[in-house]
Formats: structure tokens, C-alpha cells, sequence
């Protein structure tokens, strides 16, 4: 249980997330197959374990972790498009008439409730972690639309979220940047191989590098034209790397070996206790990581009226 990615959301009014009153509210919107005639379904999983007595909430002191599962059929827009073709063009033999689009509309929505039962179904399972007493959740994803998607079907089960993303007070493209133009990040924190940077005019250029020493001359010609830095490759502390971008995603997250062997050993030979561990530890280091970079960053940015 190492998260890969990460956006985190700023709680801003205190809820109490009991697990028990959590637990039910999630077993209300649970995840589910999707019926023969259904595209998508969105629900709670058990983050931990199978079966049905598998808890929908995992606890941890100070944590908790939850997840969520959607089931898609996948239908290829080709697939449905050569049969809609095919379909028209016999219309129009037959009848010797034009199909016009509000027919075409139809006999593609039939064709797709068609083929629906024998789409292939893909499952995906997002998960997020609750620091009630930091007041942040932290999603598992790059994507803005999945973190949404679970946050506000976390919503609608719990009745209330009043969450927003957390932003710094400073842009952090200037502050990526300036690391790079002095070859030396904040305290704790150090300049990998990687980095993008982008021409601030809308049509300008974007340079990616990856295995390149930033602290070279070609790269501080490229910041001397006024470029920015909008991606960086980190590491904080000897615990872990990451990629940071302007919009504060946390990319392509990595655990050194030495917290991965401390789980192992904290959780023994079982294996939910092994998730468990890894999980506890996990969340440890991010209490500890998450302030010290957004004070990097500037301190976080509280908006009026909140």
C-alpha cells in the first residue's frame, strides 16, 4: 500500500470521521457490476481484503484509508461506427431515402444497448487517505476528474464535504524555477535528473528532460530566455522521490527501500498486516513531508471568507 500520485484537498470546516458512522455511510454507495444494459457504475470497495465482510473504511491511528471502484464497459467508437454505417447504408438502399441525423441518432443508441452485454468491462480503484487531524485527504491520482469523482460521491454518502484544493501562496512554477536557476532547493529537499519547461507567451515552447544534469549550461540558457520550470524531479530527505508540477500533482511517487524494508518488518508475515504497516508508515512520512513542502512552496494560501 504505497500511494503512486498525489492531489491533496484542504478540508475547511472540521468533520468528525468516526469510522463506524463513516462505514455505514459508505456501504450506501457501494461498488457494484455493472448490469447488462449499463455503461459505468461508481462505488465504495473494500480497500483491504475481499468478501462482503470486508471493511469499506480502514483505520489507522490518525488515519484513514478508503477506496473507490468503477466498472465501465468498454465499447470501441470504431466498432459502433462501422455498424452504424453499415446499418445506414442498408436503410437507404432499401427505402431508397436519406437517413437524416435524428434517425442516425436512434439507430446508433440501438446499437449500442446491442452491444453492451458483450462489451469488455474494465475495473479501476481509486484510493484516498483522511488525516483528520491535519484536515487533508489525500487522493491517489494525477487526474483532477478522478480525485473529483471520488470526492463527491464521498459527498453524497456522507452528506457534506466541504473540501477545496490546496494552493500555496506563492506560484509554484516560480518557485521550481528559481530552485533550478540557484541549483539548490529548500531544506530537505533536492534537485533530481528531470524537469519541463515551458515559454510563458500561449503558443511558446515546452523542453522536457529527463537524465539531464539541470545544473548545466543549457538549461540555465533556456531559463535565461524566460522560461519556467513547470515540472520538477525531487527528492526530500532519504525517504522519497517524486515529481512535483505547477498545479501541485505529486507524480510518479517513490518509497526508498529503507521505509519499504520497515514495513515489511513491522507487519510480519501476514499480509493484511503487511498492508496495514505499510500503510501506517506511509501516512507517518506524508504528515511529516506534506508541511514541510508546502512551506517550501511559500505557505499555504488560505482563501477570503474561509
Amino acid at each position: 500500500m504505497w500511494f503512486r500520485n498525489l492531489l491533496v484537498y484542504r478540508l475547511t470546516q472540521d468533520i468528525p470521521f468516526a469510522v463506524e458512522t463513516l462505514e455505514e455511510a459508505l456501504a450506501a454507495k457501494p461498488a457494484r457490476p455493472c448490469a447488462s444494459q449499463e455503461l459505468a457504475t461508481y462505488g465504495f470497495a473494500a480497500p483491504f481484503g475481499k468478501g462482503e465482510d470486508a471493511p469499506l473504511v480502514h483505520a489507522s491511528p490518525d488515519f484513514l484509508l478508503i477506496a473507490a471502484r468503477k466498472e465501465e464497459r468498454i465499447l470501441p467508437g470504431s466498432v459502433v461506427r462501422d455498424a452504424l454505417q453499415e446499418k445506414v447504408e442498408e436503410i437507404e438502399a432499401e427505402q431508397m431515402r436519406k437517413v437524416y441525423k435524428k434517425e442516425r441518432d436512434r439507430i446508433k443508441e440501438d446499437i449500442v444497448q446491442t452491444f453492451l452485454p458483450r462489451a469488455f468491462i474494465r475495473r479501476a480503484t481509486t484510493f484516498a487517505a483522511i488525516m483528520p487531524k491535519l484536515g487533508l485527504i489525500l487522493v491517489d491520482t494525477s487526474s483532477a476528474k478522478k480525485a473529483e469523482d471520488l470526492l463527491s460521491t464521498l459527498r453524497e454518502a456522507i452528506g457534506s464535504l466541504p473540501v477545496r484544493p490546496l494552493g500555496v501562496k506563492i506560484a509554484p512554477s516560480a518557485t521550481l524555477t528559481g530552485w533550478v536557476k540557484a541549483q539548490q532547493a529548500a531544506a530537505d529537499f533536492h534537485v533530481l535528473d528531470e524537469c519541463e519547461l515551458r515559454d510563458t507567451h500561449e503558443d511558446g515552447g515546452v523542453v522536457r528532460c529527463k537524465r539531464q544534469d539541470l545544473t548545466g549550461e543549457e538549461i540555465q540558457l533556456h531559463l535565461s530566455t524566460g522560461k519556467l520550470v513547470t515540472q520538477l524531479a525531487l527528492a526530500w530527505q532519504d525517504k522519497l522521490s517524486f515529481v512535483l508540477d505547477d498545479k501541485l500533482a505529486v507524480k510518479r511517487l517513490r518509497f526508498e527501500d529503507l521505509l519499504q524494508e520497515q514495513a515489511e518488518q513491522d507487519g510480519g508475515d501476514d499480509a493484511l498486516a503487511q498492508l496495514d504497516a505499510s500503510f501506517t508508515l506511509m501516512m507517518m512520512t506524508f504528515a511529516e513531508f506534506l508541511p514541510a513542502l508546502f512551506e517550501a512552496l511559500g505557505g499555504e494560501e488560505t482563501p477570503q471568507g474561509i
